[in-house]
């Protein structure tokens, strides 16, 4: 099994950090929108792609997502939000039959960010950490904090 875990920097890159234990055994990579400092575990496996807010360079990140799939193959899309999220998953669901696994945000406690609106629409499993989000997602799993 491969995963390609997708986050931007910050906040959302420490979230998927302190998931390591849940995907380090399994072939990964990273994709992300804003070039930053790698830890050791992540240099060797990280794409680049354009750092979009809602404008027209999320069509680019539409592109250089097809690329990085195409060529890496992922089975599963694994998110803690903000905006690679959406481009790399629209690709890897509709054009590479990945599973898409995504976890709000933390910071997302009395409503739910943008991205976590949108992904809840498509994500096969969609986890959020705070139990007042519950309305939003009834879909969705409350895993609590996993801080």
């Amino acid at each position: 099994m491969k995963i390609c875990i997708v986050s931007s920097s910050g906040g959302h890159l420490t979230e998927v950090q302190m998931l390591r234990p849940a995907y380090a055994q399994f072939e990964h990579f990273f994709v992300l929108n804003f070039k930053v400092a790698l830890m050791d575990q992540m240099i060797g496996r990280t794409y680049f792609i354009k750092h979009s807010e809602r404008d027209l360079k999320f069509f680019i990140n539409l592109v250089e997502s097809f690329k990085i799939l195409w060529k890496e193959r992922p089975d599963i899309i694994l998110s803690t939000g903000a905006g690679p999220a959406v481009p790399v998953s629209l690709m890897g669901r509709y054009f590479f039959s990945c599973k898409i696994i995504f976890i709000e945000t933390m910071a997302a406690v009395y409503k739910p960010s943008l991205t976590g609106r949108i992904m809840y629409k498509f994500a096969d499993h969609f986890y959020y950490q705070w139990p007042y989000l519950s309305k939003y997602y009834p879909r969705g799993i409350f895993g609590g904090s996993f801080v």
